[in-house]
């Protein structure tokens, strides 16, 4: 396993960083692809499988968001002590509040069905359940994008590895968020195609998002 990892990063390290980004955020949209098409196989999954499932992932990306992307951060940075902390804990701050400014101005549904959060909208309780998944996708197709783009501007601190250590993060994660589309689309008396096709749309955004910074 370890030398198929090894010849796979090799793989990934030789071809333009413009392709590797696309076939690591294509990775991330595939998982999640492949947990909405659970819903060909299960009616509906207990709530505290996928809880426990959205809990481990979710302890993932913690991870891999600290090891691929603010520990590299605090390594380039100037300075030291908490000066060296600085840049990365603003960038830090302003992507958070970024992803809250979005989730109260975009119009959602989140999958406890109770009520609509953001702007009013007339959209149906299907869109707005894949907007909910899709509003939290675009910043992992840009944080992969940015460690590529990082390996292709040469900082040393970026690496392909790393890159695809948080690609492989999200994947992870993604797999039950594909699950909880499709699911309580199922569940709404959608047909399984079509619970499908809107849960693995949801993540249609990451090979988007992952170009969406200029590689140098």
């Amino acid at each position: 396993m370890t030398s198929m990892y090894s010849a796979f990063i090799a793989w990934m390290e030789s071809i333009n960083p413009i392709w590797a980004a696309l076939i690591a955020t294509t990775f991330t949209w595939a998982m999640t692809a492949l947990g909405a098409a659970t819903v060909f196989f299960f009616q509906t999954m207990r709530r505290s499988v996928l809880d426990g499932m959205l809990g481990f992932t979710g302890g993932v990306m913690v991870a891999a968001s600290f090891w691929s992307l603010l520990s590299p951060a605090i390594a380039m940075s100037e300075g030291e002590g908490f000066i060296k902390v600085i840049p990365a804990a603003i960038g830090f701050l302003a992507g958070a509040l970024f992803l809250f400014a979005l989730d109260k101005v975009l119009p959602h549904l989140h999958i406890n069905f109770q009520e609509t959060e953001g702007r009013k909208s007339p959209w149906q309780r299907t869109t707005l359940l894949v907007l909910a998944i899709t509003l939290h996708n675009i910043p992992e197709g840009l944080a992969v994008g940015v460690l590529f783009g990082g390996v292709a501007a040469g900082i040393p601190e970026a690496s392909v590895s790393a890159a695809a250590i948080l690609a492989i993060g999200i994947g992870i994660q993604n797999f039950p968020e594909g699950i909880a589309v499709s699911m309580p689309l199922r569940r709404m008396g959608m047909s399984r195609w079509k619970s499908f096709l809107y849960g693995q749309s949801s993540a249609l955004v990451e090979p988007v998002a992952g170009h969406l910074r200029p590689v140098q």
